[in-house]
């Protein structure tokens, strides 16, 4: 097999090939003088060590290069392997099925790209709790927004809100960074409702001028524990002179409900008062079936790890479609998330999915953007998504 594949990449036209018959051998590559690869082709069935353990020994090293997995392994093993080394940030560009064909291999590497000389990898910086209270005190958490779009029709119908952090000297930073650290130290309600006023006032602009978009905010279950926060919720929307049916509150459960009578009434009010609420990420963490039996969402937002690439990917297609039917069943509508390709948009035409949203149409922007770039949508922006009929 190494002789193979070494052919195989030579005739790709790789000068600088090295095979290594066991992880050992090819850790003891990286610890010496030489500059690590830029790719590996690496079997998940080794002597010694295993591919999953090797990748850990990667991750100890900062490794900035690439990773082809080859295996016999059935799909789903594979698939799960993938994950992991996407979890662990480091670039995968899919597996090789035993025995390897040369096409199979020569369409991976298309994707590939080398890494810049010199480059390492930095970890995430770690923010505490002082610090993010502190950006949500001084006015630094910004909105951005993403389009959500009819698949029927292309119609721009919604945003969602997606939190930001303008650092004074880190630039933007990710919710991912700073979203864990407010629900662990009891700031998230405060971010919230920062985040809610700010996403009603650029609604309310946004009406002003004549788009009627449904505005999107992410809630935690964290929120969810206080009896205030359905009255905060109306007051606010009030005074901001949204009407409620325009608001989306995508209830994120990060954790297990300790108690579920609080969070249960405040749902249910917010619902009464004809707030739109919609169940996010579902088929991840504690998004679930007790969920949509205890709770009257209006909407159900198939989470991206389900969509995009689910067109090619069986196991992906069983669960896109299962959650997608079910919504249906109960009455929901559905969005879908992650739609990154024309092949997802198609799947998503195809099976009769309500909204999308995604890199395909649009990134997260600031809200003194979305207004030019829906003229744009609607001048002919959406022309790209249209295939074959």
């Amino acid at each position: 097999m190494l002789k193979l594949l070494a052919h195989m990449l030579a005739s790709l036209g790789f000068a600088s090939i090295t095979t290594c018959d066991s992880g050992r051998a090819a850790l003891a590559l990286f610890d010496g003088p030489d500059t690590p690869p830029d790719l590996i082709l690496l079997d998940l069935n080794m002597p010694e060590m295993d591919g999953v353990e090797f990748v850990r020994y990667l991750v100890e090293r900062r490794y900035v290069g690439s990773l082809v997995l080859v295996s016999g392994e059935d799909e789903r093993m594979q698939q799960s392997v993938e994950k992991l080394v996407r979890a662990h940030k480091i670039s995968i560009l899919g597996h090789l099925c035993k025995p390897a064909s040369p096409e199979k291999l020569a369409e991976l590497l298309g994707q590939w790209t080398p890494p810049p000389a010199g480059k390492v990898r930095v970890a995430k910086k770690a923010y505490d709790a002082d610090e993010v209270r502190a950006a949500i005190e001084g006015g630094r958490l910004i909105n951005y927004y993403q389009p959500k779009v009819s698949v029927s029709t292309s119609e721009v119908v919604g945003v969602e809100t997606l939190v930001r952090w303008h650092h004074h000297e880190d630039g933007v930073v990710a919710p991912d960074q700073f979203i864990g650290v407010a629900e662990a130290h009891g700031l998230i309600d405060g971010l919230t409702q920062v985040v809610f006023t700010n996403a009603l006032a650029d609604a309310k602009g946004w009406q002003e001028a004549g788009l009627a978009l449904r505005v999107a905010v992410n809630i935690s279950m964290d929120n969810l524990e206080s009896l205030d926060f359905t009255d905060f919720v109306a007051a606010q929307t009030l005074a901001a002179g949204v009407p409620p049916q325009q608001v989306v509150l995508e209830v994120t459960e990060s954790r297990l409900m300790q108690d579920a009578r609080t969070p249960l009434e405040v749902l249910a009010r917010l619902r009464l008062k004809r707030f739109r609420l919609s169940i996010d990420d579902f088929g991840t963490g504690h998004s679930s079936l007790a969920q949509l039996r205890d709770i009257p969402f209006d909407e159900l937002k198939i989470d991206q790890g389900f969509v995009h690439g689910a067109w090619s990917n069986e196991t992906l297609r069983v669960m896109y479609d299962a959650s997608l039917n079910l919504a249906r069943q109960l009455g929901m509508e559905v969005v879908a998330e992650g739609i990154e390709d024309r092949e997802d948009w198609e799947l998503l035409r195809r099976t009769g999915c309500d909204i999308a949203q995604g890199y395909l149409i649009a990134r997260p922007m600031p809200a003194a953007d979305v207004a030019g770039w829906i003229a744009d949508w609607q001048s002919g922006g959406f022309s790209r998504l249209v295939v074959g009929d």
